[in-house]
């Protein structure tokens, strides 16, 4: 029986990642979060509902238990890394850390594992307030790699897309076209990669039987410019979108990069993992949230 914990787990990628865990008949899941959140497992999980920002707390939540994976999608700063560090310290067998993109800057050449060097990066401890996001993951990734006894993996995802994306993201993009509202791009010629949320699950699920160890990056083959994301948009609603390099900051982009963000993922391929191709699945993704946005705007009316 394989045990397995998974620290968030309730919403978007990390529940399609418990769903996975749990088709697997030898496999014992036990999600720790707040418990504010329901996640509709019923009894199929075991839960521990604790804020795992207190490490006391934390540690005597999960007590002595082993653990042959631990999927942390919920670690956004060095001092929540550390803690991790010790606590599961003889109890994890491996370690799958969920990072981003993000810890690498925007740039015209496509980014690397080794364009961001965990190892090597100076070290600093504080809390998820004491530093922005992409500095709180960097952070975090350098002490979870050069500080913890157990192996672990660090996997850079890019934006998750998906129907459940709760943060809707590329909903805002439709919806706005849909309204014939201006949308803010500083530049539309940029690169971007995404990954669909069954995606990005089903990497997670695989990864916990792999011995890939270190950063990886992780997203579908193949990138967008932002400028083609709207067309694609425009094309299923059969709306032009309106673009403009500023807006309002309500209505500027939340994929409004200024340089392009884009990722290799010749690590992962070469240990076997096989990515989604995005020029397949984005545009059905687009055209399956318009006709429901469209719908939801009529009722409205």
């Amino acid at each position: 029986m394989r045990n397995i914990l998974v620290l968030g787990g309730t919403r978007f990628f990390g529940k399609r990642l418990v769903e996975r865990l749990l088709q697997d008949a030898d496999t014992q899941v036990t999600i720790l979060t707040r418990g504010i959140t329901k996640d509709g497992f019923g009894g199929r999980v075991n839960r521990l509902n604790v804020d795992r920002t207190d490490a006391k707390a934390l540690a005597e939540a999960v007590g002595d238990t082993v653990w042959d994976v631990v999927y942390d999608n919920i670690c956004y700063s060095p001092d929540e890394a550390a803690a991790a560090s010790r606590i599961f310290a003889e109890t994890a067998k491996r370690y799958v850390l969920t990072s981003s993109l993000s810890v690498y800057d925007p740039g015209p050449e496509i980014l690397r594992e080794a364009d961001f060097d965990p190892l090597s990066y100076p070290l600093r401890l504080g809390a998820k307030e004491d530093f922005n996001y992409q500095e709180g993951k960097r952070l975090a990734e350098t002490v979870l790699l050069t500080q913890a006894a157990f192996p672990a993996a660090a996997v850079r995802f890019p934006i998750v897309l998906g129907t459940d994306d709760y943060t809707k993201r590329l909903h805002f993009h439709i919806e706005h076209v849909l309204k014939g509202k201006a949308i803010g791009i500083p530049n539309p010629g940029a690169l971007i990669s995404f990954i669909r949320s069954d995606e990005a699950a089903d990497f997670l699920y695989g990864l916990g039987f792999s011995q890939l160890a270190g950063p990886v990056n992780a997203c579908s083959d193949g990138t967008l410019a932002i400028g083609e994301v709207l067309n694609i948009i425009g094309q299923k609603t059969g709306r032009e979108a309106v673009v403009l390099s500023e807006t309002a900051a309500q209505d500027m982009s939340p994929f409004g990069i200024e340089e392009s963000w884009y990722m290799d993922t010749a690590k992962a391929r070469g240990a076997g993992f096989r990515f989604l191709k995005l020029a397949e699945w984005f545009p059905e993704l687009v055209r399956e949230l318009a006709t429901e946005l469209a719908a939801s705007l009529r009722d409205r009316e």
